[in-house]
């Protein structure tokens, strides 16, 4: 654990510096090195997932377990939150009750950033909108760092619906933070021309934006988040898009897949690809428990000293 980290909240990554980014990476590479010691014995952790996961929350709970926290579920349907009572009012409420971190899920952009700092308790944001997913990125460049073990000089392509995505803006940030170079790639309404001004080369060209790529990361195209009319039809994008073998061709022989799931097969990615020698799809998902024991552990850290 490092002495350094002093804040109790992870919202994002936008606003952190390279060096508390690679703290929390630092913290999940010992965690996986050795076995953990209890280090939040007596702590509950609460999980408020407004929106469905299947990765972030069951990683969440291992690494809570692991740290030898208690885990407090929460459904919002099933909650005061149904009869119209604030966000804020149920957290408070669960804070009072015995509740030393929150972990939250939310369809809103940005609600995390009003709420945090009127709570004792931690609040690690697991994705929130359209705007960040932080532990999903730090996940991200784990599984790169262990590959690589800096970002110095890397090229690091983020393929598909960035418009809605959380996790392509959290590894925008962190990685260039670390000194890789990003691309994102696909079609213009899903990727804007306007996202050059966070700092990104934006290429529509998904043969021209592989080429000599370090690594490429597959997003799926978010449905659920789309009004009619930003793709034709799948089969037009998976067409243009799909990461097929040819595609990942392009890439350094070396190049690594990832995907953060969940993954829709014959659409952004082909099932050659994502089982493939290159794939470390399975490899992020095992490291999400890592990071996420971090995350607990370091905020937990903070809380104490705040």
């Amino acid at each position: 654990m490092t002495n350094d980290w002093v804040l109790k909240d992870l919202l994002g990554l936008e606003r952190l510096g390279a060096a508390n980014i690679e703290a929390i990476l630092d913290a999940a590479a010992s965690f996986k090195k050795a076995p953990s010691p209890e280090l939040l014995a007596g702590r509950t952790v609460a999980f408020l997932f407004s929106e469905a996961s299947t990765r972030t929350r069951s990683s969440f709970e291992a690494a809570a377990l692991r740290l030898g926290a208690e885990c407090l579920s929460f459904s919002a349907a099933g909650s005061s939150l149904a009869k119209g009572e604030t966000m804020l009012d149920t957290m408070l409420n669960l804070q009072a009750v015995g509740v030393t971190h929150f972990v939250v899920r939310h369809e809103r952009s940005g609600v995390l950033e009003d709420l945090a700092p009127k709570l004792d308790a931690c609040v690690i944001n697991a994705g929130d909108g359209w705007h960040e997913h932080p532990t999903q990125a730090l996940l991200d460049l784990l599984t790169l760092l262990e590959r690589w073990g800096s970002f110095k000089g890397r090229k690091v392509v983020i393929l598909g619906d960035i418009r809605h995505s959380r996790v392509a803006r959290s590894n925008l940030f962190a990685l260039r933070k670390l000194g890789a170079k990003v691309v994102f790639c696909g079609p213009t309404p899903l990727v804007p021309d306007a996202f050059a001004a966070l700092g990104v080369q934006v290429v529509h060209n998904v043969e021209e934006a592989l080429k000599g790529a370090d690594a490429v990361n597959v997003l799926r195209l978010q449905l659920e988040r789309m009004e009619q009319g930003f793709v034709p039809s799948l089969a037009d994008y998976a067409l243009a898009y799909q990461l097929t073998p040819a595609r990942a061709g392009l890439m350094k022989p070396e190049a690594l897949v990832l995907h953060p799931g969940p993954m829709n097969r014959g659409v952004e990615i082909a099932s050659e690809v994502a089982d493939g020698p290159r794939s470390v799809i399975l490899e992020q998902v095992a490291n999400g428990v890592f990071v996420r024991m971090a995350a607990l552990a370091l905020c937990d850290q903070g809380r104490a000293r705040g």
